[in-house]
């Protein structure tokens, strides 16, 4: 801190009178300017209105109501009678803060800021709006070195009469008493930090009915504490604050994982520095805390709601839940997109149970496949609450509800209850062990020894993974590799060998499509997607939003293969019209892999002679050139879908110039799925709304702006003001509505989700006498049928789009109320909401 000047140095712009308060004289015309938020107070001379002595006021309004606690005018201290004598002491300096520095009698210290004149408010300005007031106070306090806070004020007929702005170091610090026989009250609390100091610098205004605007009748200037340097002042309680873009800004982080701490370095990145930050890292904790405390509850209810919202707004959107007593648990749902994939995609089916995903630790089972371009497709997801047969079972009924027809081959786990499940639902279906579960154990049941330095993985895996051997040549060579390391006696290899025919693609390969199998193992490896999006502290409804974000990515990644499949053209190998042919049918991604059949037939491939690969040498084709019927004994058609080189090598040489139309599998075709599928509307982490469609239009339009004025600081400086310009306007037609800013009004904004509601007709927590009189009331006059003993399963679908007229699938209502599993996180009985 600067020294303190000596106190005989005079300062023009202060006076030490005791007489401080100075009311407007007669000839004082009060003008509002507004220069970018600069109001200036002009005399009929033309002279800047000066700040004199303490505390300034006009007359005193025989309406007002003083505020007991903040108003200097019920305290004795600055009373119009009885203000404070104060004894000029110096001028204090604090990096570019300048003070005044006064003593009163009874040797209190008083601060009043030294600022220029037009900065300064004045007593009798006048505010179109009150919130050009706060943006000259707050001007005037982040020029001075302190802080506001609102506070007093009265509301007649819906409008403010009057209002306080503190500074907001006001009020008495309340201390701890401490009794030394009494131990707990010498108990370890919470350290906190308090830095009120009873200061009654404020300002006072109040409105005018007639003209609509808003006139300045008190001004108490000086405080009891210092003032903060310009250099800390980011610190300041209004430069932390944070708003509606900070929020959402830290919101989305979070459903990628990203803390408030790296998010708080982002934005700072961003932003160009710490400085340039609203808030601090414990202020986007807070955030996140606050989101958390949002949801609270309602946890449950939000998520139905959000899903009958989507059903009743969708297309052929599925959505069933099943509720025991109060308790919430289980529900399943597919859209659209996941429906159509399903329908294209759905003759392999893949489904593993993902944990530390949500706070209630319910289990999510993503249902997953392989789609036209080789990657991983969502054919819906489920929350269950156990891994017991009647949790399964529930769960395959309501995806066959949505899908209707049974997969060809279903991969899972080595889960006991899942298998159970299977076969009872799922009984048209070929259930078998997905091998990449099995094979990622290998290194916790092998020793590392062996593992590291032998190449036994590799052999493990390229015999396991083998698709074209059959099953003797399998077992020879599992036989002989664990023989050659010592392992025949290994258990858990034992083991898997005893269940090789649930899991070596060699025991199944006359199942249509089984080569997918591998394909659809790594999917279920992709389920990592999900939880990598989502944390263990999650509630249901973030997970919710998280699982539409990983989604999201899913599918934009498939658009854009979309995209490359029907915009470009494949290099060819060979100039066989047939390749041409099979270019046009199939997506890039399957082009290629027939591309390598035909190349191999071209140069591996004779009539009467093979190349030598294993025991099994020669593969014969059954052709009839009637039909077009071709068949080979390496089934590479029933395997995976498509033609294999030794039927190619045929088709040229009896010169078959296109693929026959039986031997086009479906799922590997360009426009495979419907064009709605890529519709932006399906994707549910976009704020598709018209007000978020136009705000990041105005975000990117500025941005442009900015990045075509790089290198051109004459003509950045020329926009920036006029940017200023167009919020000045807006600032001044807008008025600032208190209501939106609240953190739970731009929480419920952010989220799409309503505000709690406090009215006693809608509670939110029940006994449990209540709960399940409330549930049983609301299946009655839903008349939705109970599966158990207080148990109660509902549905809800938008019914599919059908050529022969529209479909009359009824959609029984949600019962209410239930509950999350596990945590309390109860339900209302209020009926769900769009």
């Amino acid at each position: 801190m600067d020294p303190i000047e000596s106190s005989d140095r005079t300062n023009d712009n202060r006076t030490t009178d005791s007489d401080v308060f100075v009311d407007a004289p007669s000839d004082f015309d009060i003008n509002y300017v507004d220069s970018h938020n600069m109001i200036q107070a002009i005399s009929s001379t033309g002279v800047p209105c000066e700040s004199v002595g303490y505390s300034h006021e006009i007359d005193p309004d025989p309406d007002h109501d003083p505020d007991p606690e903040h108003s200097h005018e019920a305290d004795p201290e600055y009373s119009r009678e009885s203000a404070p004598v104060m004894e000029f002491f110096g001028v204090e300096h604090r990096g570019q803060i300048t003070s005044n520095l006064f003593l009163t009698s009874d040797g209190t210290k008083i601060w009043t800021p030294a600022v220029p004149a037009s900065c300064t408010p004045v007593v009798g300005m006048v505010f179109p709006n009150w919130e050009v007031v706060v943006d000259m106070y707050d001007s005037y306090a982040d020029k001075s070195g302190f802080s506001t806070r609102l506070g007093t004020h009265r509301i007649v007929n819906g409008v403010t009469t009057f209002r306080y702005i503190l500074c907001n170091r006001v009020g008495k610090p309340k201390l701890k008493d401490y009794n030394s026989m009494d131990p707990e009250s010498l108990s370890t609390s919470r350290k906190t930090r308090s830095n009120i100091s009873d200061c009654k610098a404020c300002i006072r205004t109040k409105y005018d009915p007639e003209t609509g605007s808003y006139t300045l009748r008190t001004f108490v200037e000086g405080h009891n504490h210092e003032l903060v340097s310009q250099e800390f002042m980011e610190f300041s309680k209004k430069r932390r604050k944070t708003d509606f873009s900070t929020h959402q800004f830290v919101h989305q982080l979070s459903l990628n994982k990203i803390g408030p701490n790296v998010a708080h370095k982002v934005q700072s990145s961003l932003k160009g520095g710490e400085h340039n930050v609203r808030g601090t890292t414990t202020d986007y904790k807070n955030i996140s805390r606050s989101i958390r405390m949002f949801i609270g509850d309602r946890d449950a209810q939000l998520v139905l709601d959000t899903f009958k919202a989507r059903t009743e707004n969708l297309r052929n959107f599925f959505f069933e839940y099943h509720v025991v007593g109060h308790e919430l648990k289980s529900f399943f749902w597919a859209d659209d997109v996941s429906r159509c994939s399903y329908e294209a995609f759905g003759d392999v089916l893949a489904f593993d149970a993902t944990y530390r995903t949500n706070k209630y630790r319910m289990i999510f089972v993503p249902f997953t496949g392989v789609d036209h371009h080789k990657k991983c497709v969502t054919f819906g997801a489920g929350m269950i609450s156990d891994e017991t047969i009647e949790s399964y079972t529930w769960l395959l009924e309501s995806f066959l509800k949505a899908h209707v027809h049974q997969p060809r081959l279903v991969l899972t786990d080595q889960d006991d209850a899942m298998r159970d499940a299977i076969s009872k639902v799922l009984y048209n279906s070929s259930h078998r062990l997905c091998m990449w579960h099995i094979m990622k154990k290998l290194p916790s049941k092998i020793e590392g020894d062996i593992l590291n330095n032998t190449k036994l993985c590799q052999k493990l895996h390229s015999l396991v993974w083998n698709l074209i051997i059959d099953k003797d040549t399998f077992e020879s060579r599992w036989l002989s590799l664990m023989e050659e390391h010592g392992l025949s006696n290994h258990g858990w290899l034992n083991q898997m060998y005893a269940i090789r025919f649930d899991w070596i693609p060699s025991y199944f390969r006359d199942l249509p499509m089984c080569c997918l199998m591998k394909t659809t193992s790594r999917c279920e490896s992709s389920n990592a997607l999900f939880k990598v999006n989502s944390s263990i502290n999650n509630t249901l409804l973030q997970f919710l939003m998280c699982f539409d974000m990983a989604i999201d990515r899913q599918r934009h990644k498939q658009c854009q293969l979309e995209f490359e499949t029907n915009t470009s053209t494949p290099e060819f190998h060979n100039p066989y019209p047939i390749e041409r042919h099979a270019a046009s049918l199939y997506t890039v991604t399957i082009f290629r892999e027939v591309q390598k059949e035909i190349d191999r037939s071209v140069h591996y491939c004779t009539i009467g002679q093979t190349r030598s690969v294993g025991p099994s040498k020669i593969y014969t084709v059954t052709f009839n050139a009637t039909d077009n019927t071709v068949s080979c004994e390496c089934m590479c058609f029933t395997r995976i879908g498509y033609l294999c080189r030794h039927i190619f090598y045929v088709f040229r040489f009896v010169h078959v110039n296109e693929i026959p139309a039986q031997y086009i599998s479906a799922r590997w075709r360009k426009y495979a799925l419907p064009r709605r599928v890529y519709d932006i509307a399906n994707r549910y982490s976009v704020d598709t709304s018209e007000e978020g469609v136009l705000r990041n239009e105005v975000t990117d339009t500025v941005n442009q702006c900015i990045n075509r004025l790089r290198r051109q600081p004459n003509l950045l400086s020329s926009f920036l003001t006029e940017l200023k310009d167009i919020k000045s306007r807006i600032f001044s037609e807008v008025p600032f509505n208190p209501d939106i800013n609240r953190t739970p009004a731009i929480i419920s904004d952010i989220l799409h989700q309503p505000e709690a509601s406090n009215s006693s007709d809608n509670p939110v927590h029940f006994t449990p006498t209540q709960v399940r009189a409330a549930a049983a009331a609301a299946v009655a006059a839903a008349g939705v049928s109970t599966s158990s003993p207080g148990a109660t399963v509902a549905s809800a679908e938008q019914p599919p789009v059908r050529r022969d007229g529209p479909s009359s699938v009824p959609r029984p209502s949600i019962p209410r109320p239930v509950r999350n599993l596990r945590r309390s996180s109860r339900l209302s009985d209020k009926s769900p909401t769009a």
